[in-house]
């Protein structure tokens, strides 16, 4: 919805009616992606596309029945479907679209920068706009609204789209749109270790990128899973780069040449996580040298290392395991012990349905 935002908001200031067809969800081989909108105006303008093409006009004319009753639908268009071939949709693939009327102009107004949008799947498809510290909109329902805001942000902060339950709530569905970038993993040395913590980063929605100074190292072959390979002095490449409040730096060099000016420069960065390999004697070596250059204690204190839970991991995909555990439970909130020792929560956050954009 944010691509068609302005449209949408100068047909509200014009004191136009509209609806708005939001694709959320696809299988095969969709033309569109989750999020993708299309807007039909009282005056029959039109603005957008959730399928290239294909059923843009079945959606029109759900668009214009939603303008009529006020009642949000929900339809899905396939090839397996009777009237598929009619409507265009030839592709193989499936759509889910949903057509509702048009949303709060305090959500439209709410679209620059990272955000996500809910809306609930029901005969009203109300809208919410959330952001990480606030959110604008109401569902009427303080528990769903509460809910609904927490997955949002969670979706935001691994930049995912999709479908959700909501728990309190059965049979109950919203749809989250996230419009920001997937955090960032940035993996420094290019060994075995790393190949298994970029595997895994990817697996849990991470931007990888793999750095190492020595290029005969640092390949694509090398690190298929990545998103990045750099060859390129680890701190020079970080300096350069952007990152954030959700980036994740893990160390895996354990040399002093490189260790200690890139720990230089991560350490003073706003990310979210710095860990370190080695065992530790390196540790205690790496601390001593960070403090030759004028790293402060507070400085220091934010760097975990040796980076890992403790699971007697001995594999390079253990480890990986271990430093994912660590940087997990960092940005999360959690603990890091085993949940059989506690009684307090199991779920810091909404917990997503099996359907995941």
């Amino acid at each position: 919805m944010r691509d068609i935002a302005d449209r949408l908001m100068a047909w509200h200031d014009a004191g136009l009616a509209y609806a708005v067809a939001t694709v959320v969800a696809v299988s095969g081989s969709a033309p569109r992606s989750p999020g993708a909108a299309m807007a039909v105006a009282s005056d029959g303008r039109v603005v957008g596309s959730v399928s290239g093409g294909c059923v843009e006009g079945a959606v029109y004319a759900l668009c214009e029945e939603v303008l009529e009753t006020g009642v949000a639908v929900r339809r899905s268009f396939g090839y397996s479907d009777d009237d598929a071939f009619a409507v265009g949709l030839t592709c193989g693939g499936e759509i889910e679209v949903f057509v509702s009327p048009a949303p709060d102009p305090a959500v439209l107004r709410s679209f620059d920068g990272a955000v996500a949008t809910v809306q609930l799947l029901d005969s009203v498809g109300t809208v919410l706009a959330v952001r990480p510290d606030r959110h604008v909109g109401s569902t009427g329902f303080a528990d769903i609204e509460r809910i609904a805001v927490d997955e949002a942000r969670a979706m935001l902060d691994t930049g995912t789209t999709g479908i959700r339950s909501v728990r309190c709530r059965p049979g109950v569905e919203m749809f989250v749109a996230s419009y920001a970038e997937p955090p960032r993993l940035l993996v420094f040395g290019a060994i075995d270790h790393a190949g298994a913590l970029a595997r895994l980063g990817t697996f849990l929605g991470y931007r990888v990128t793999v750095c190492d100074a020595r290029p005969v190292f640092a390949t694509r072959a090398r690190f298929p899973d990545a998103d990045e390979v750099i060859a390129e002095w680890p701190h020079s490449y970080l300096a350069r780069t952007e990152v954030d409040a959700r980036t994740v730096v893990c160390v895996l060099t354990h040399d002093a040449k490189f260790d200690v000016p890139l720990l230089e420069v991560a350490l003073r960065l706003p990310v979210a996580f710095v860990g370190a390999m080695g065992s530790r004697r390196t540790h205690r070596d790496r601390l001593a040298r960070l403090r030759e250059v004028g790293m402060t204690e507070t400085e220091l204190s934010r760097l975990r290392s040796p980076v890992g839970l403790d699971l007697g991991a001995s594999t390079p995909e253990e480890t990986a395991v271990a430093i994912a555990a660590e940087f997990v439970a960092a940005r999360r909130g959690g603990s890091g012990m085993s949940l059989t020792l506690g009684d307090g929560p199991i779920h810091h956050a909404t917990v997503p349905d099996r359907r995941q954009a």
